[in-house]
């Protein structure tokens, strides 16, 4: 079969797995469950990098790596995050092109740092040390603690939640620099993944 399959490309389409879970989850209604596959999906990109860097592979596998990545972060991070928020909207159609428009500024970050990265390697060797703009995955932090925030507070998150996502979308495509989480902040991140899992499980209904 074309394309790779070794270990440092498995996490990234289990990643996706569980972007199209949380899909099928939305699709059918359950909240909890959508959120709870966001969060999961974060975890598997938070570790495919890491992992992927253990084996030296050859140009083609960096290039396909980056790229199955991209389009794995597209799923996850964009069409998820999109349809979960329309959910939350009540479905209102007046809220649709805002959910399409955060989808769209995960599409072009994407692109636009895939074609960064690959001018970065020609020159640099190593990890990037820096963002620019905000990364898409900081939907799998951001999206259920608002949403377990508001369902806590008793707030109707139906005219909240798109403008939150709005807001996200337009700091994907700001061009600030933003410094990659090494040991201490993936630490960080965890624990507060860990947390929004437990507000999820309390404080969102299935």
């Amino acid at each position: 079969m074309i394309g790779y399959y070794n270990y440092t490309v498995i996490l990234t389409y289990v990643g996706t797995m569980f972007g199209f879970a949380g899909i099928a989850s939305i699709w059918s209604g359950n909240l909890r469950l959508s959120l709870i596959c966001l969060l999961l999906a974060g975890l598997c990109d938070m570790f495919d990098g890491k992992i992927a860097s253990t084996r030296q592979r050859t140009r083609a596998e960096r290039h396909f790596g980056i790229e199955i990545d991209s389009l794995s972060d597209v799923i996850c991070f964009g069409v998820l995050p999109s349809l979960i928020i329309f959910h939350c909207s009540g479905q209102n159609l007046w809220y649709a092109p805002i959910c399409a428009l955060y989808m769209l500024a995960a599409l072009v970050r994407l692109a636009w740092f895939n074609v960064d990265e690959e001018e970065r390697q020609k020159t640099e060797d190593g990890v990037r040390k820096t963002y620019l703009g905000l990364p898409v995955t900081t939907s799998t932090l951001l999206i259920p603690f608002v949403i377990s925030l508001l369902n806590l507070i008793g707030l109707d998150m139906r005219h909240i939640c798109p403008w939150v996502l709005l807001c996200m979308g337009a700091a994907f495509l700001t061009p600030f620099r933003l410094h990659k989480p090494h040991t201490v902040g993936k630490i960080v991140m965890i624990v507060l993944g860990i947390g929004c899992l437990v507000v999820v499980l309390l404080g969102v209904p299935g």
